[in-house]
């Protein structure tokens, strides 16, 4: 009978490696797909349908991309539609506040008017005159109505009438009272005369000699 013979102490013992993995994971518990794929011979994964799957993903982003720059864009419209409004507005309510405060002086504007007409508006009222009327000009106060323009309804009030062949129309011939704007805004109406055009008389026929 023969004796199982042992290695020597110095012989190398043969290495064992294993080349084969679980089916599963021992922590997760999912199937090695690749480790499986192997065993069973199966080809890898096939490269265009890997090439399909990240075009199809791009393409998703992308348009996930383009909605997310369009809402962007879109608030950053509005937003500047909603600063000009609002600017708008602000200026809106600083004009009208200038006008009110000249409308409230256009009757000391008329009493200097008066004075200069008179010859009154001399030295040292002529000189604090002449810088209220700048100031207010200078915030947008400007007055308008002169004799010899055409009338306008739109910013002139007729108080006196005539007619003239001396005229082509409703002409301006009196101003009463300056009228005055602010900007587009008219503030007061021009108190003014006006005379119509009248067609001359035809002269009367000479009498025939006898």
């Amino acid at each position: 009978m023969t004796e199982p013979r042992h290695a020597a102490p110095d012989e190398e013992q043969p290495q064992v490696v294993v080349n084969d993995l679980p089916r599963t994971d021992p922590e997760t518990g999912e199937v090695r797909v690749q480790a499986h794929a192997a065993e069973e011979g199966a080809a890898p994964a096939d490269e265009p349908v890997v090439a399909e799957i990240v075009d199809e993903v791009a393409a998703e982003l992308k348009t996930q991309l383009d909605e997310r720059t369009a809402d962007l864009q879109r608030l950053t419209a509005e937003y500047a539609n909603y600063r000009k409004r609002v600017e708008r507005d602000r200026e809106a309510v600083i004009n009208n506040a200038k006008a009110s405060v000249a409308g409230e002086l256009l009757s000391v504007l008329d009493d200097i008017e008066r004075a200069a007409a008179h010859g009154d508006l001399t030295g040292a009222f002529k000189a604090v005159a002449d810088k209220l009327v700048s100031t207010l000009a200078k915030t947008g106060l400007e007055p308008f109505a002169h004799e010899g323009e055409a009338f306008d309804p739109s910013v002139h009030e007729a108080v006196q009438h005539s007619t003239s062949p001396d005229v082509d129309g409703p002409t301006v011939t009196a101003v009463l009272r300056r009228g005055y704007t602010f900007g587009d805004k008219l503030v007061r109406p021009a108190l003014v005369a006006v005379t119509d055009h009248e067609p001359a008389a035809a002269p009367a026929p000479q009498a025939e000699e006898n």
